[in-house]
């Protein structure tokens, strides 16, 4: 099919880094995001603007709280088509758990109930809640956490949740960037040189795949551990042993392993009491920092609530370290005596945990989590510059041939690359203008998301009529310049409706709300700087066809 293994690659990465590479962008973009999901909801709900808490108190918090929770109406409403016959109207508890980390003002809580009549064993469904940890007050169900719970799900799942369809889609992507990775080191056999190489000044075609060149280089490393370890954390969804004939081995593994454990696998059927946790607690720091180890509780789980097989898990939450680990201590429910304390993790285990826990970054090093945010921008221009490259190369062609297919290609490129800008900084104007009391409010946030960014997608392909003639499409520059408007709008904003200018933020140190407001006058910057590049080019591509001359041109 191709002349030698080199041509093969380079038609291999090109049609493979094309197709997928729209996925990648939106994976790269809100993994970035994501590194600093809890700032952005403390800039998104002005009531959580406080400094973050330890896990509160058990007996006197949380236990309050839990045994007010019930399941809430929409996973009753999604679990209807899992039950046999009607929906029961009461759901027995059988955990709870509070999970909390070293940036979070809030706490995070959620009970597990049965779910009786179940077409499968061991179903249930969940009551979640967020709640001040110091007072155990709840904060508006309907108060989107626009960081961690709709940028860090998008970056994973593509918020298409049918089948896991997201998963399985953001999962295959991964798989093919790193044949992308690989297949762009066999085309480039001047691979070291073109890491020292960007020509800013020449034509917009040589300058983008230099760019391309010097993105996908510099961060090779980094965007491949991060595939594979994206892969590795959902292993259990690509290969969902516990949900297929294999089913019975794997109940079978878990009675073998709370045998061996000491923790009961189910409950005994007779009512019990719950000793105090905080004491448990207290036991599990002692015990940590006679190990040397932090002792700040991430992680806290009851099981089996209201029997006498009652346990209580604490883990710690491993701050001090970049690998995923626990140390988890637990307690019998009904004395607080320990019953297991968590052995070192086999060698395959730690691989593991150390790839999670290199990809969910759950450490406190803020220098190393703003190079995660650089690596994961570098994915995004050398996406982004991919795609410019495509359609320079083919454009003119294209409108000589009477095809349409760079077209198409450009008009998606800036739907997904600012287009993806535009409807960011709209969910958060629209985050700091509706009302606070809004029914519903954070489903309109979301509606305003997607809503931007069709409105994006179609200004993107009527504006792309230029490139019928081989010319630049004005989108791009448009929707930076839009981009550019909407990220200040959206500082303004958050000073107007709750006063924190950046002064104020500056001033007392607070950095969750002022390092959102920079990153957005950051990204209106750049924003400008390419708008304004962009219109150079095109005066002086038209000026070429025209049959005059531009600085950049004659640079070419």
């Amino acid at each position: 099919m191709f002349q030698n293994f080199r041509l093969t690659m380079a038609w291999l990465h090109t049609w493979f880094g094309l197709v997928l590479g729209f996925v990648l962008m939106v994976v790269f973009f809100f993994g970035s995001l994501s590194v600093f999901d809890r700032e952005i909801d403390r800039w998104a709900i002005p009531g959580t603007r406080f400094e973050p808490q330890p896990m509160p108190s058990f007996d006197k918090i949380l236990l309050p709280v839990f045994q007010d929770m019930k399941p809430t109406p929409e996973a009753i409403e999604q679990a209807r088509s899992r039950v046999n016959g009607p929906m029961a109207e009461s759901f027995p508890v059988k955990r709870w758990g509070a999970y909390t980390t070293h940036r979070d003002p809030v706490l995070g809580i959620f009970s597990g109930h049965e779910l009786p009549n179940a077409k499968t064993k061991d179903d249930e469904v969940f009551g979640i809640r967020t709640i001040d940890p110091r007072s155990g007050a709840a904060l508006p169900d309907d108060h989107l956490k626009i960081g961690s719970r709709f940028f860090y799900p998008l970056h994973y799942s593509l918020h298409l949740e049918w089948k896991n369809l997201g998963y399985w889609i953001v999962g295959f992507a991964a798989l093919i960037m790193m044949v992308a990775l690989v297949s762009g080191v066999v085309m480039h056999r001047k691979i070291f040189r073109e890491l020292f190489t960007f020509r800013p000044k020449k034509h917009t075609q040589r300058s983008a795949l230099d760019l391309h060149n010097l993105t996908g280089v510099v961060a090779l490393p980094f965007h491949f551990i991060f595939a594979l370890s994206g892969l590795v954390i959902f292993g259990g969804i690509y290969f969902p042993v516990t949900h297929t004939q294999l089913d019975p081995l794997h109940e079978l593994h878990e009675k073998h392993e709370a045998k061996e454990t000491g923790l009961p696998h189910e409950k005994a059927g007779v009512p019990g009491t719950l000793a105090s946790v905080d004491a448990m607690v207290a036991e599990a720091q002692r015990r940590w920092a006679a190990k040397g180890m932090a002792g700040d509780v991430g992680f806290l789980a009851v099981q089996h609530v209201g029997d006498t097989n009652a346990y209580v898990s604490i883990y710690r939450a491993g701050t001090d370290r970049v690998t995923l680990t626990g140390e988890g201590m637990h307690f019998k429910g009904s004395t607080g005596e320990l019953i297991r304390e968590d052995l070192p993790v086999t060698v395959v285990a730690g691989i593991n945990n150390f790839l999670t826990g290199l990809h969910l970054q759950h450490f406190r090093h803020w220098l190393l989590r703003w190079l995660y945010v650089l690596g994961g921008l570098s994915g995004c221009v050398c996406i982004a510059t991919g795609f410019i490259f495509f359609v320079e190369k083919r454009k003119r062609n294209h409108a000589k041939q009477g095809v349409s297919g760079a077209r198409w290609v450009d008009a998606f490129a800036v739907t997904t690359v600012t287009g993806m800008l535009v409807a960011t900084f709209s969910m958060l104007i629209g985050n700091r203008l509706l009302p606070t009391d809004l029914p519903a409010r954070g489903s309109v946030e979301q509606y305003l998301f997607w809503g931007a960014w069709v409105l994006a997608c179609a200004h993107a392909i009527w504006r792309t009529a230029p490139m019928a003639e081989g010319r630049m499409s004005p989108a791009w520059a448009e929707q930076c310049w839009a981009a550019a408007v909407l990220a200040v709008a959206a500082v303004l904003l958050n000073w107007v409706t709750t006063g924190d200018h950046l002064l104020r933020t500056l001033g007392n140190g607070y950095w969750p709300v002022a390092g959102v407001d920079l990153s957005l006058l950051a990204a209106a910057a750049l924003a400008v700087v390419a708008a304004r590049r962009l219109r150079r080019r095109e005066a002086g591509a038209t000026a070429l066809a025209a049959g005059g001359s531009s600085p950049e041109v004659a640079n070419a």
